[in-house]
């Protein structure tokens, strides 16, 4: 039996054009076109997760599930662990250098967002 992958992951996503999408218990949001990047975790498998965001028909669950139907994800970035803080470890990252949309993809920890876009924040290496 082939062993699951645990991880997290990141979703490299592209927005067309603008668009105002209703996202579950969030409501509305105006989101800008551009490039994303979705901050996830997978404990149970990270191969069925990632599949799962990739398919069109799926029961809409999760925040990036709403946000999918209108956006496509280019790319995948994945990080093997059992550390369960690492992907709010990224999270916090990309909040440094990124735009976020409050709330988004974070309703299960502390952190302010696991959605990020490519906006007026400049992208700075920190020394």
């Amino acid at each position: 039996m082939k062993k699951k992958v645990k991880g997290i992951y990141i979703l490299i996503i592209w927005l067309d054009k603008e668009r105002r999408i209703s996202i579950g218990r969030l409501g509305l949001i105006n989101f800008n076109r551009g490039l994303y990047f979705y901050v996830g975790s997978a404990f149970n498998g990270m191969e069925n997760r990632i599949k799962r965001h990739f398919r069109k028909r799926k029961k809409l669950f999760w925040h990036i599930d709403y946000f999918l139907k209108f956006a496509k994800i280019l790319d995948v970035i994945t990080v093997r662990t059992n550390q369960r803080e690492a992907e709010c470890m990224v999270a916090g990252n990309l909040l440094d250098r990124y735009d976020s949309i409050k709330g988004f993809g974070s309703s299960d920890c502390r952190c302010e967002s696991h959605l990020f876009f490519k906006g007026r924040k400049q992208w700075i290496l920190k020394k």
